[in-house]
């Protein structure tokens, strides 16, 4: 027995790799295509022998090229070429044969072998050759037409039909359907032609191919049948392929070039309603062109109205709280709407179709204002800290409400658009008096005070606003309910305690009606509030209320609170509107007056004394004389107004510098005749000051020129 010799599994001395392997399959092939081009330069041939040893000799050529490579098909064409130049079709066909059982999914090849039987007269054998190839290839569109041509130009327009059913059994392409429609065309078969165009619908329910068929009836001048295929298409197609804009704007183009213009125009309408907007903007554009062609004013505007509905979709789809869009989009369809309101009413010679039509048209029109509504009110901005937006949000719910009640005189919609808006606004982070007001309101119009006040109840309970008060006030007040007023304005000076003139405004009421002592205690509870907004204005209409009763008891209240008024405050306007009162309510003492401006005066003067230089109390102390003065005027008092007119200060202007950037500014001041004199006694003696050292400069300047 032998040993068994252990193998060497160490890698070789040269190794082998696969770019070397290409290489050396390359360099055949470049071997071979070099034999063949020698082959190719033409050589003088002398006698039979010699042809024979030359084809001899690239037929060995033309085998060691097709032994390298099986694959490259064009190695078989050239061989059936050459073979087919020298007349040896038996050969030819063999190798065009060994080509088929290599390459028989190559639908070049198939017709390059048929184009060589029927080029050289040999047309069983292309039979043959096209049967055979449809038979491999029978989804190879090129190979039935092929076949069918060399048929139909035999004049075997039998045996063409016969390959066209063979081919249609396969359920080809629509193109392939056409074809076999147009070879019975061209031979007269009308008939036939139509069956094949009612198979192809058959074979392939799609728009394109019901408006291929509309279309082929058209040009056979068939504009009822063309109509029908595209009514069909409507009814026979599935939802999804009937609603392809393309088959509408086929069936639109159509009956525009039939002259049928109504028709036309309610397939565009039908189309622009059905399709989605992302898929009608082709079908607009033809709509758009349409009416521009046909149509007259009105269709104009509605197609520049659909366009605008579209640019607003498209508009609100990108950014959903803009409402000015909202806004804009409203108010179009609003004007829509009232502009198909108006054409009713205008059209009062219509037939009742015609009327019915109108009034359909016109609901349409409001169902898509209140569908533009709803969408517009659905865009609730999504912070409800951010009232800026809010406040422009809630007037498209203001706009809502209006078209109801206004437009569409629906008060219980617009009642319960009221509502709903009330529903969606936070309260409890802020509220819009304007909604409760204009709800209350609507109830108001209806003649239902009870809803009304409720309404306003429960916004005073659950979001107290001026307003809202106000409001609530007014309505009762109108209706001469004193009672009401009275709680409705314990419930606001429970809310705003601080509010002047709710308190006067409630006094007033009581004024108004006879109870002047429930008037005197409101001003007292007023003005012994510890915060008040604006108490001067307060102080000023309690002191003018007792003052136009104009009683004796009224002008002593009146003098108190003057009184109780200088505790609280020393401004020279509360020691005027006091002297002024004295002076001229003050029957019993003409002196009154004059006293209090003497008061006063004496106050400022004091005042001053402890700030010199303070403007504002000389401001206030000029001020108070020249009320003095003009009140002696009134009174005409001449040896007074002469007293009075001496104490008159002068003005003088003055300048000072300015703390902030260290300018200049000028100003009036005031010196009075009986304030000490000491600014003018500082004044002259800085003026002597000055003297004295300007002639103390000329007496040394003199030195100095004596030295020279």
């Amino acid at each position: 027995m032998e040993e068994r010799q252990v193998k060497n599994r160490a890698p070789a001395q040269v190794q082998v790799t696969a770019e070397q392997l290409v290489r050396a399959a390359r360099e055949h092939l470049v071997d071979d295509e070099k034999k063949l081009r020698e082959l190719r330069v033409s050589t003088r041939i002398h006698d039979e022998e010699e042809l024979r040893m030359l084809q001899a000799e690239k037929r060995r050529a033309f085998e060691d090229a097709l032994r390298h490579s099986m694959v490259n098909l064009s190695h078989f064409t050239r061989y059936a070429k050459w073979e087919e130049s020298q007349m040896n079709y038996r050969h030819a066909r063999s190798v065009l044969e060994r080509a088929v059982e290599g390459h028989n999914r190559d639908p070049k090849l198939w017709i390059f072998y048929a184009d060589f039987e029927i080029r050289n007269g040999f047309v069983n054998f292309a039979r043959n050759v096209l049967g055979r190839a449809v038979s491999h290839l029978p989804r190879m569109n090129q190979l039935w037409t092929k076949y069918v041509l060399l048929e139909e130009s035999l004049r075997e327009i039998d045996l063409a039909r016969l390959v066209f059913e063979r081919w249609m059994k396969w359920e080809p392409d629509v193109e392939a359907w056409s074809a076999y429609a147009n070879f019975e065309m061209r031979h007269g078969e009308v008939a036939k032609a139509r069956d094949v165009m009612e198979r192809t619908c058959g074979c392939h329910p799609l728009a394109k191919t019901y408006i291929r068929y509309s279309r082929w009836e058209e040009r056979n001048a068939q504009l009822a049948l063309a109509r029908r295929v595209l009514e069909r298409a409507f009814e026979e197609l599935d939802p999804a392929e009937s609603k392809r804009p393309s088959l509408f704007l086929a069936f639109a183009q159509f009956e525009e070039r039939c002259k049928e213009f109504e028709r036309a125009r309610a397939i565009y309408k039908q189309a622009l309603e059905l399709l989605p907007k992302s898929e009608s903007r082709q079908v607009y554009e033809a709509y758009a062109a349409f009416e521009r062609q046909h149509g007259d004013s009105d269709a104009i505007e509605a197609v520049l109205v659909e366009k605008r509905r579209e640019q607003y979709e498209a508009a609100v789809k990108s950014k959903p709280y803009a409402y000015d869009v909202w806004f804009d989009w409203t108010r179009m369809e609003q004007a829509q709407a009232v502009a198909e309101a108006h054409a009713l009413a205008a059209r009062s010679f219509l037939t009742d179709q015609d009327k019915a039509f109108a009034r359909k048209r016109l609901g349409a029109a409001r169902d898509r204002v209140r569908a533009t509504f709803d969408r517009a009110v659905a865009s609730v901005p999504p912070s409800q800290s951010d009232k800026r937006m809010w406040k422009r949000y809630i007037y498209l719910w203001i706009n809502f409400a209006i078209f109801e009640e206004m437009h569409m005189e629906d008060l219980a919609r617009a009642r319960a658009v009221y509502r709903r808006c009330l529903d969606c606004i936070p309260h409890k982070i802020f509220t819009f008096s304007k909604i409760w007001i204009l709800a209350a309101q609507l109830e108001i119009r209806d003649k239902d005070l009870t809803a009304a006040r409720k309404l306003l109840g429960e916004a005073i309970g659950r979001c107290p606003r001026d307003k809202i008060f106000k409001m609530y006030l007014n309505l009762e007040l109108q209706l001469g309910n004193v009672d009401r007023c009275r709680s409705i304005y314990e419930k606001y000076l429970e809310f705003a305690p601080q509010n002047c003139l709710v308190w006067e405004r409630y006094a007033a009421l009581e004024h108004s009606v006879g109870e002047t002592r429930r008037s005197r205690a409101i001003f007292e509870l007023a003005i012994n509030q510890p915060v008040l907004d604006m108490p001067e204005t307060l102080w000023k209409r309690y002191i003018d209320f007792e003052i136009k009763i104009d009683t004796t008891k009224s002008r002593a209240n009146a003098r108190k609170l003057y009184e109780r008024l200088l505790e609280r405050t020393d401004h020279v306007k509360v020691w005027i509107s006091f002297a002024k009162f004295e002076a001229f309510h003050n029957r019993a003492d003409p002196q009154a007056g004059r006293n209090v401006f003497q008061r006063a005066y004496d106050k400022l003067k004091a005042r001053q004394a402890d700030a010199p230089d303070d403007i504002d109390i000389k401001e206030d102390r000029a001020l108070l004389l020249r009320s003095w003065l003009d009140t002696e005027r009134k009174l005409g008092d001449a040896a007074m107004v002469a007293k009075v007119q001496a104490m008159q200060p002068r003005q003088l202007k003055r300048r000072r510098e300015m703390d902030d950037n260290g300018g200049v500014e000028e100003y009036i001041d005031y010196v009075f005749p009986d304030d000490p004199q000491k600014g003018l006694a500082l004044l002259q003696k800085a003026r002597a000051w000055m003297q004295s050292k300007r002639q103390k400069t000329d007496d040394a300047n003199e030195i100095d020129l004596d030295d020279v």
